[in-house]
């Protein structure tokens, strides 16, 4: 039947839309190939069907034939003059070039993209959406690169483009290229996006509280939009969510909290396999960082050595590596693994990632392991390079954890006076983070000797006071948690995550260590 070709693309789109339901993927790409092949006098089903077999292909982690598709699709839609959809391919392969890590091709091919955007003129609302995808993708660029202080002017534009969506109104004028008949994503869905964004920003810079502004604000808006929408996105979004909040609580003191949301992200990947698969090495590694928590240092070692198994993205590895390490340390018995862990995260040689954040981690958790061995001049020599790279950066959490042990190794050397140089700019730092242990470790010091040689009996007081109600504070928490039925969480170590949680009998960690 002439004319009848619209039909004949959409039967196409949801044969294959219904193959990868049944996973036949093998049967819906041929079904693709075929209908790419003789629709391109139909620029809109040509460009809808290119994005649909890139889609299927970065679903299976073939992020190279994705990337081909998306070139292809940005050239034709260049041939039939719709700049908009060349935009949308160029950003979608950019992600997905980032995704893969291909940096030096990632570089030019944003530049031209922001061109292209800045250039097209056309519909403010498709406009402003094509400039939030493309400051996403460099403020995440920006914070897989641990820069959390150069990030901030794209942040800040990002945050201005998304308020300035949100008053346009959608005109239902339809655009005269049927080329250019695509959105990237809902008006109320880069709401989220930006928030998520600025959650993650916050959390990697130590402004937690902050951190929990945005995530309430974001996790209220997730629950309106999923009474209308199931869209499975809005499930990534708010276990991704999820995952920096829980980071923040076990920062602020709060273990029972952070458990239980641990457990929320593990009712959502029990509804998508999907989702379980992408974020199960993240489980466990949020699991591994709970149980250094509370003290369970072999439950610690065992959700980090299932996260190392489960993941092959390179930053995440490492932030898993530097977490073991630190397990190590304390445990104080486990050199000959140490030694191999502190080869592969060498700061000084051959780093594994670009990481600012994690390669300034890596010399701090060095300079903990030198002190720890009583080396104090190599001591601090690893934690001046995590100062001087974490001032650099913004980076507040560990600016403040090198500061207090810088202030312990001079405590310990007799050197009073530059201990407490140390100790009170750490302090004063850990509670505008607020960071509960970092406080916790500093008011130690400070009510001690140090308080009494540096300051007034006042002083040492006060330290002492505060000293025992973080002491209160943190018992109190870690009580709380353990008695909770989801703390059977950290032996879950195979598998899909458990349904079922048996109540516990109280605590079973030894709490000394922890004070």
């Amino acid at each position: 039947i002439p004319q009848f070709e619209d039909v004949k693309f959409e039967a196409a789109s949801l044969l294959s839309e219904l193959y990868c339901q049944e996973n036949s993927v093998d049967t819906a790409k041929p079904l693709l190939r075929k209908a790419i092949q003789i629709s391109q006098q139909t620029p809109y089903w040509h460009c809808r069907l290119l994005f649909q077999l890139a889609q299927l292909h970065t679903l299976e982690k073939d992020l190279v034939s994705a990337c081909d598709l998306l070139g292809v699709g940005a050239e034709y839609a260049r041939v039939v003059g719709s700049e908009y959809t060349r935009a949308l391919f160029l950003l979608s392969k950019g992600m997905l070039l980032l995704m893969e890590r291909k940096l030096q091709e990632v570089h030019p091919l944003l530049t031209l993209c922001g061109q292209i955007v800045e250039n097209w003129q056309g519909n403010p609302i498709q406009k402003e959406s094509l400039r939030v995808f493309f400051l996403v993708l460099q403020v995440t660029h920006y914070l897989d690169a641990g820069q959390v202080k150069s990030v901030k002017p794209c942040l800040k534009q990002l945050q201005q483009c998304i308020q300035t969506i949100s008053t346009l109104h959608d005109d239902e004028i339809l655009p005269s290229n049927p080329a250019d008949l695509f959105h990237w994503l809902p008006k109320e869905h880069m709401c989220v996006l930006v928030y998520l964004v600025t959650v993650m920003h916050s959390m990697q810079a130590g402004y937690l509280e902050k951190a929990q502004k945005y995530t309430d604000k974001a996790l209220m808006q997730l629950e309106k939009l999923k009474m209308l929408d199931c869209s499975p996105i809005l499930s990534s979004f708010q276990v991704i969510l999820l995952e920096h909040i829980i980071m923040c609580r076990l920062v602020t003191g709060h273990k029972a909290t952070a458990l239980q949301e641990i457990s929320q992200v593990c009712q959502l990947c029990q509804q998508s396999p999907r989702l379980f698969s992408n974020h199960a090495a993240q489980l466990h590694t949020l699991l591994g960082l709970y149980c250094i928590s509370v003290n369970c240092m072999d439950n610690a070692e065992a959700q980090f050595t299932t996260a190392l198994r489960l993941t092959t993205h390179q930053e995440l590895w490492a932030f898993i590596v530097t977490n073991l390490a630190s397990v190590y340390i304390r445990e104080g018995n486990r050199h000959q693994e140490l030694y191999s862990l502190l080869e592969r995260i060498n700061p000084d040689h051959n780093f594994p990632v670009s990481s600012h954040c994690l390669r300034a981690a890596a010399f701090y958790i060095r300079g903990l392991f030198s002190f720890f061995q009583g080396r104090y001049n190599e001591a601090k020599r690893f934690l001046r390079e995590t100062l001087k790279m974490s001032n650099a950066e913004d980076l507040n959490r560990l600016t403040a954890c090198s500061l207090v042990l810088l202030g312990h190794i001079f405590y310990v050397l007799g050197n009073h006076r530059e201990s407490n140089n140390m100790v009170v700019p750490a302090m004063q730092l850990a509670s505008k983070i607020p960071d509960m242990s970092v406080q916790l470790w500093s008011s130690a010091l400070l009510r001690g000797k140090l308080g009494k040689a540096c300051g007034n009996a006042m002083d040492a007081h006060e330290a002492a006071q505060m000293h025992q109600n973080f002491s209160q504070q943190l018992l109190q928490d870690h009580i709380e948690a353990c008695s909770l039925p989801e703390h059977n969480l950290i032996t879950w170590t195979d598998g899909p995550p458990p349904v079922q949680f048996q109540a516990q009998n109280g605590p079973t960690t030894s709490l000394a260590s922890l004070l």
